[in-house]
């Protein structure tokens, strides 16, 4: 069994502040599709149509909604070429690529935890 590695160290912001920033690591992460965009954005520009095939389960209309979410976060930027038809595409911005190494952290320790948790009774019990 792996050990779990020391959790990062922060300044002290006080216990369940409304405004902590740590809130906008849990709604990032609560978000079913953004992390899988972002994934899916980690070797360059894409257009929606390859996005769109290559995430399985997401519908056109989520797409484009998690999208202009991101882009309104500064996590993608969109680009559109002035060709005929015109061609958009999507490609992660600075902040979005940092994205990557807490998803790849995650991603690691699903593959450490994953089968365990999923053999688990998943109802809520009292304790």
């Amino acid at each position: 069994m792996r050990q779990a590695t020391e959790p990062a160290r922060f300044a002290p912001y006080g216990d369940f502040e409304a405004d902590c920033p740590a809130g906008l690591g849990v709604d990032l992460f609560g978000n079913r599709w953004l992390p899988v965009v972002v994934y899916m954005l980690r070797d360059g520009p894409q257009r929606h149509s390859e996005l769109l095939a290559g995430i399985g389960g997401i519908s056109q209309k989520m797409l484009t909604q998690t999208l202009r979410r991101m882009e309104r976060m500064t996590l993608v930027r969109r680009r559109r070429y002035a060709e005929a038809p015109p061609r958009v595409e999507y490609e992660l911005t600075g902040s979005g690529r940092d994205l990557l190494v807490p998803i790849h952290a995650l991603g690691a320790w699903v593959e450490v935890h994953g089968a365990e948790v999923n053999a688990a009774p998943h109802g809520e019990t009292e304790p």
